[in-house]
């Protein structure tokens, strides 16, 4: 990583670096909370398909 550095600061394309690592690290951020939502809605299908069961078994007639 300090020879990718090095080569952009020797040429003077600092500002393409920050732009790169910028964009890199929205592109995590957004992997990550994509990753958290589909799981939270994952855990909350499974927590209505338990009330359904439950509605089920104890349920009224």
């Amino acid at each position: 990583m300090n020879d990718l550095v090095t080569t952009f600061a020797e040429r003077g394309d600092l500002a393409h670096l920050a732009l790169f690592l910028w964009a890199s690290s929205a592109s995590a951020l957004a992997a990550f909370a994509l990753r958290e939502l589909t799981q939270s809605m994952r855990r909350f299908d499974d927590f209505v398909r338990e009330l359904a069961r439950f509605n089920e078994r104890y349920g009224g007639p």
